[in-house]
């Protein structure tokens, strides 16, 4: 079987090419720019980019499967048009290109952000509605369109599911991803602060494991929510602790102070330049859902995630060993 992957060299898609290969998968992978994720695996690489339909040409003939995980992800507010041109342009070239090609099946990677996470105090599963426009930030509102987009494709013949996975923590983390970043700020000592809140987190791995079930077992047009468990950052900072051995944060913000301080924040890091962390949409996204069901994903895929606590101190292994910390730090 050959699939091609999009994103392979993000967090999702170092573990999904690995596990593809583990399960005897050729595969060959759309990359941009970034290839560290993929040194050392016996992979074909095709440079091209998603806003370039043309391109894809090569990546899509004679593949079985295509796995779409290229995306843009961002908690800047200033970066909202090419989060909209990756998430709904790509997905609307990716979705052509399929159809030209004549792929036999199309795994979308969405996110459980696509989907209105109210009412808060209901279980969220996959019958709840997508986001519309308004106030959602501009991540939610172009994933939500881009299952829009594979299911209007779907309706013109294309084999396609979707997967939706929760905020994501894990090994293979090579550029990092946002959280992957609070993760080392933690063990580094350098996150001087805490939100008092949380989010459903789920190990990377796992949710590459449910990828690929989703392409063998799931029937056309379905869509599985991947997810983990709700636990707050201050549990996270725990376990970081537990690793490193170093005292998590002391200081704990409620969400009211953290809201009035994340537009500070988010301009000190488009004034110098630097990743921004702590913004008025992390902190909206952190109010999500607190009960995230997969039990579908688990009764037709037998998804079962791993606990977290494993996860962090997987993922502090490997990014020790891989150089983003120093032995005393782990």
């Amino acid at each position: 079987m050959l699939a091609t992957v999009t994103g392979a060299s993000g967090h999702l898609g170092a573990n999904l090419v690995r596990e593809l290969i583990s399960q005897g998968w050729k595969v060959r992978t759309l990359v941009h720019r970034d290839t560290r994720a993929l040194e050392g695996l016996d992979v074909e690489r095709i440079y091209g980019d998603i806003l370039d339909r043309e391109s894809l040409k090569a990546v899509f003939s004679g593949v079985d499967a295509v796995f779409h995980l290229a995306a843009r992800i961002s908690v800047a507010g200033w970066e909202r048009k090419e989060v909209e041109a990756v998430n709904t342009t790509g997905v609307e070239n990716v979705t052509a290109a399929c159809m030209a090609a004549g792929v036999r099946r199309l795994v979308h990677v969405s996110s459980f952000h696509a989907l209105n996470q109210e009412p808060l105090d209901k279980p969220l599963d996959e019958s709840r509605s997508l986001v519309g426009g308004g106030s959602f930030p501009a991540y939610n509102r172009s994933k939500a369109e881009g299952e829009r987009i594979v299911g209007r494709a779907m309706a013109q013949g294309l084999n396609a599911v979707i997967v939706s996975p929760t905020g994501m923590i894990g090994p293979f983390d090579f550029q990092p991803s946002h959280f992957g970043a609070v993760l080392l700020a933690m063990a580094q000592g350098k996150l001087a602060a805490l939100v008092d809140a949380g989010l459903d987190w789920v190990d990377a791995r796992d949710v590459a494991s449910g990828v690929i079930c989703a392409c063998n077992k799931a029937e056309k047009g379905e869509k599985y929510i991947l997810g983990g468990h709700w636990i707050t950052l201050k549990e996270i900072a725990r376990y970081v602790s537990q690793v490193t051995g170093r005292k998590p944060p002391g200081l704990v913000m409620p969400m009211w102070t953290a809201k009035a301080v994340a537009p500070f924040a988010a301009a000190s890091a488009r004034i110098s330049g630097k990743r921004p962390l702590f913004t008025p949409i992390s902190m909206k996204e952190l109010e999500s859902n607190r009960t995230i069901s997969h039990i579908k994903a688990s009764s037709d895929l037998d998804y079962e995630p791993r606990s977290l606590q494993n996860t962090i101190a997987d993922t502090l292994d490997w990014f020790q060993a891989n150089g983003f910390l120093s032995r005393g730090q782990v």
